[in-house]
């Protein structure tokens, strides 16, 4: 089998100098013990020395990191197949083993949308992990592609529960025996300490190793995490079921309107005017005060009036999902988040004065996978009855597998481990009021959750980087100094810059603290701000 990272694909996707390096002969599959892994065979492991990379890695390739400057990296590229007994899968990891400098140290890179690993988003993470010194481990989970329309169903048309548990839960603690074994034959000794990065997909990862192979990883970061899939998938849909049910489509120029509104209302909570609302849950403001609003509207070019549609559909999209009896199904997202655009809520296409939902393959491919079983399925005309039972059935028969929520960390904890998770408050993928409930079971469980998992909220920030929102570049350094030497992260450091051309320097706090304005002192200074 081809490795699923090879050299080859370095160069030609990164644009890497090809030079020769380090002797073939201490980068050759002959040099290396196969991993025992239980329950499971190795397949195969290929080996190929890479030379002489030189490479910016910004740090949106990087979650939880800056960037990186890669200058000079050698590393052997390692890709073993393993396959679990008496199943029929196959499995890729594939291992960067610094050839200069190992810091003595592993660093696991996560997946991101349906995919574990080995993307050419993880191949550039993974490549700035080396150049810091780490073996990087990353793992397909069974799959190669992003659609579960190629992997998710069996022959018979029924859902492959032995592919999704090994991309949810047991792919993620293999990958880690393989990278310390690697680690440990390439070495002579295994790392001193073990890591976790990731966001979205990467941070779901990152909570089930927690949750389920404590001692995998001494330290974890999770961002953003995808958690309660089977709740916030059916969940994110619940704008596009809201016009439909209305059978109402308004322009993205509509919706922007009522966001903006929003936004300039709340912005002064905090105390400070700077185009950011830094704690959603004191922005009341309701959007039906807008309807019959003249905007000039950008889609088309000329005035339109805020319809009443309009603001149901945002107010709908604010507040949740409901069931057909107006009970609580699932979070909605906070008042300014982005609500058009790729992977929105509430996202139209408008062409010659006609709108559509555009919804997310997210969302849809789940429906039709996993839950309904027929990849011609539309999620387009069901009934409020439907979408209930849709929803419940998705958490029915998903949860365990899938939903990554259990709040028990205690072995985690009793294992010494350490976790830090930030959601960006404007994230318009995935309710960040979801990470924070389940921040508070865990709180529930075991009030001294703060000696050992922090949650960090982001203000204004979007789907694990960007918008307007500061984007905690240090996240990962500060839990490598919290296992290492005890040093606990009281805040972490942001900058942002907001249409205003300012630039703002801030802090994020653990929840529940929020960064305040101390009331006087240059509101673009972080010492003007204190947790509280």
């Amino acid at each position: 089998m081809q490795q699923i990272i090879s050299s080859e694909s370095f160069h030609q996707s990164a644009g890497f100098s090809n030079m020769t390096g380090l002797s073939p002969s201490l980068c050759s599959p002959q040099a290396f013990s196969y991993p025992h892994i239980p329950g499971a065979e190795v397949l195969s492991l290929q080996a190929s020395q890479v030379s002489n990379v030189s490479k910016y890695i910004p740090e949106w390739y990087y979650y939880n990191h800056g960037g990186v400057s890669a200058q000079n990296l050698n590393f052997c590229n390692v890709t073993v197949t393993y396959k679990h007994t008496g199943k029929n899968d196959t499995i890729n990891v594939g291992v960067l083993l610094p050839s200069d400098s190992w810091n003595e140290r592993l660093q696991g890179i996560g997946g991101n949308g349906y995919t574990a690993g080995l993307t050419n988003i993880t191949e550039f993470g993974m490549i700035a992990a080396a150049a810091e010194g780490y073996v990087a481990i990353s793992t397909d989970g069974g799959h190669t592609t992003d659609d579960p329309a190629d992997w998710g169903l069996l022959e018979n048309g029924m859902p492959n529960y032995n592919t999704m548990y090994n991309f949810g839960i047991a792919s993620l603690g293999d990958a880690a025996i393989i990278g310390k074994s690697l680690a440990e034959s390439a070495y002579g000794s295994k790392p001193k300490y073990s890591y976790w990065t990731g966001c979205s997909q990467g941070g779901r990862q990152g909570l089930a190793l927690a949750q389920q192979y404590p001692e995998a990883y001494d330290g974890i970061v999770a961002s953003a995490p995808a958690i309660n899939w089977p709740q916030l998938s059916m969940g994110g849909y619940w704008a596009q079921f809201v016009m439909n049910q209305l059978d109402e489509y308004p322009y993205p120029c509509e919706i922007n309107a009522v966001t903006d509104a929003a936004l300039s209302a709340c912005d002064s909570t905090d105390g400070v005017v700077d185009g950011v609302i830094s704690d959603p849950d004191s922005c009341v403001f309701d959007p039906f005060t807008l309807v019959g609003t003249q905007i000039n509207c950008s889609d088309t070019g000329s005035q339109l009036k805020i319809s009443a549609a309009t603001a149901k559909i945002v107010n709908a999209t604010w507040t949740g999902a409901r069931d057909s009896h107006g009970n609580f199904l699932w979070y909605g997202f906070n008042p300014g988040t982005a609500l058009t655009g790729t992977n929105t809520p509430a996202n139209t296409n408008c062409a010659n004065g006609t709108c559509t939902a555009i919804s997310s393959q997210l969302y849809n491919r789940w429906a039709q996978v996993f839950i309904e079983h027929n990849l011609n399925f539309t999620l387009r005309n069901i009934t409020h009855q439907k979408y209930d039972h849709i929803f419940r059935k998705s958490v029915q028969e998903w949860n365990l597998v899938f939903g990554t929520n259990d709040p028990d960390l205690s072995k985690f904890r009793d294992a010494g481990g350490k976790m830090l998770t930030y959601h960006g408050l404007m994230d318009e993928v995935i309710p960040p009021n979801g990470t924070r409930a389940y921040y508070e079971a865990v709180t529930a469980g075991d009030s001294s959750v703060h000696e050992y998992y922090k949650l960090f909220e982001a203000p204004m920030m979007g789907h694990c980087f960007g918008t307007k929102g500061g984007y905690p570049s240090t996240m990962f350094d500060s839990l490598v100094a919290w296992v290492e030497a005890g040093d606990a992260p009281t805040s972490l450091p942001v900058r942002y810059s907001p249409e205003d051309g300012m630039t703002y320097d801030r802090i994020l706090c653990p929840y529940p603290q929020r960064a305040t304005y101390k009331g006087t002192g240059d509101v673009t200074s972080a010492d003007a701000f204190y947790c509280v």
